[in-house]
């Protein structure tokens, strides 16, 4: 019977617990997204109802039964494994939800069906099935995913540099449901631990705790080892852990969209960076203009509205024009909502010099929390970011897209430095990555990356999660100022 050393067990007392409970999670996504998709035909079927519709709800009860196949359908297509990206998890729920309702219209109409059943009903529970699902499964890992029991506990291999990496990464993000809950390293300097996440000892530990406290998740994160040490670290493992994970030494790559390929038996990695090839940059074309045509008409009274709240609260101009650098480092007008008074620069300089305290951080940052430019409806636009919303016409002419990296000056090149050739490449957003990670919250280093990893990992998956994850963050304010 295997025992750890006495002074270690303590820490994994909690771990045999987790194990046990960990299999909740698939059952609580199964039981949300059923309760959505239940939720979703009975909205339908009664909002059809209320408007004048000729039939009995009895009718489409007898369906009820195809919420299990579509439950087993988002199974077959991974909905319910761990460490799926929110991207990708959105990507596959649209799919499937789609090619299921497809599916059962061919079945409908194939069997002269169509009378019976209203087309209505069923674009509509289409429709509310993917929105209903994928909120529900956000609502569900916002209230779940900081819990002890929810998701898998996963062994890092590694505590060097990428191991704490991996580890930092997992923390920050728990929705993904991959619980580090120790690191293995043969290093005996390595010793301590990371983020919280004890170094228990040698690899050669990974068998026993895999066995004895059920953990069935690893993450191989050694890119640095020799390439003999590592295949038999993988070989050797790979019997041991039914989901073994390898973290390889491409930092900065895509990694949303890699596929891999075999070549002849070697392994090949396919990296596709879409943004940059004509045929998806035609269709981000086309879903700027047709979104940027649609908010513009929805938000025409609050563009109104605003024009005499700034117009009323600050002497000076409705709108304000900043130069930014845009697709290929070409100079272009932003336009936004003025939310600063117009003697900006002085009263920028003049709190500067009587804050010295302040300096630094509008130089590393060039932003400032409590910035005394900024007027009172200013403060509120900015917050909300509906200061932003002029810049819809700078879509409209080609100049911005709705999701991109953000805008900045021909001063802040140097902080881009070799990434700022990717940046150029495309047309920045109104909204992007780092919108939606803490706005201001996020540092300048950080920010850059965001912007990097956009260009390299688009599709219209990326910029739907985007565009519905700035709405949150905008309702809720999120490093706002």
């Amino acid at each position: 019977m295997f025992s750890l050393p006495r002074a270690l067990s303590p820490a994994l007392l909690p771990i045999t617990t987790f194990t046990l409970r960990s299999l909740s999670t698939a059952g609580l996504l199964l039981i949300a997204d059923g309760t959505a998709l239940a939720a979703a035909g009975l909205v339908s079927v009664y909002v059809r109802l209320i408007f004048d519709g000729q039939f009995a709800p009895l009718l489409y009860w007898q369906l009820s039964p195809l919420v299990g196949g579509m439950l087993l359908a988002y199974g077959a297509a991974g909905l319910y494994r761990v460490g799926i990206s929110p991207v990708d998890e959105l990507r596959r729920l649209c799919i499937t939800t789609t090619t299921l309702y497809l599916s059962l219209g061919a079945v409908v109409f194939l069997l002269r069906e169509g009378v019976t059943y209203s087309r209505g009903i069923f674009l509509m529970a289409w429709g509310l099935s993917i929105v209903l699902v994928w909120v529900g499964r956000i609502l569900l890992r916002q209230l779940c995913a900081r819990q002890p029991w929810w998701g898998y506990p996963v062994l890092v291999l590694g505590a060097g540099k990428t191991g704490e990496m991996v580890v930092r990464a997992l923390k920050r993000q728990p929705a993904l449901g991959l619980k580090p809950i120790a690191i293995l390293d043969d290093d005996p300097a390595k010793q301590s631990e990371v983020e919280g996440v004890p170094v228990m000892g040698k690899l050669s530990l990974a068998p026993y705790m895999a066995r004895e406290l059920g953990v069935s998740h690893a993450i191989v994160a050694m890119p640095g080892v020799p390439r003999e040490q590592l295949l038999r670290i993988l070989e050797q493992y790979a019997h041991t852990f039914p989901h073994l994970l390898m973290v390889p030494d491409l930092f900065g790559f895509a990694s949303l969209w890699v596929s891999t390929k075999d070549l002849g038996g070697m392994l090949g990695l396919e990296i596709r960076q879409r943004l940059l090839l004509p045929g998806p940059r035609l269709t981000k074309a086309i879903l700027d203009r047709a979104l940027t045509v649609l908010v513009g008409i929805l938000t025409l009274p609050l563009l109104a509205l605003i024009t005499l709240l700034v117009w009323c609260d600050s002497p000076g101009p409705i709108f304000y024009g900043h130069q930014r650098l845009g697709q290929n480092a070409r100079p272009f007008t932003a336009w936004k909502f003025r939310s600063m008074v117009t003697n900006g620069e002085q009263a920028l300089e003049q709190f500067l010099m009587a804050n010295p305290d302040h300096r630094q951080e509008w130089e590393e940052e060039r932003k400032l929390k409590w910035d005394p430019r900024v007027t009172r409806t200013g403060r509120f636009l900015r917050r909300t970011s509906l200061d932003e919303l002029p810049q819809l016409w700078n879509v409209l002419r080609g100049e911005m897209s709705l999701v991109g990296p953000r805008p900045i000056v021909g001063d802040e090149i140097r902080y881009y430095a070799d990434t700022f050739e990717l940046y150029k490449r495309v047309l920045p957003g109104i909204t992007g990555l780092w919108q939606v990670s803490g706005r201001s919250d996020v540092t300048y280093g950080e920010r850059v990356n965001l912007d990097a990893y956009y260009v390299r990992n688009w599709s219209v998956w990326l910029d739907v999660y985007i565009l519905t994850k700035t709405i949150g963050a905008v309702l809720r304010g999120d490093g706002a100022y």
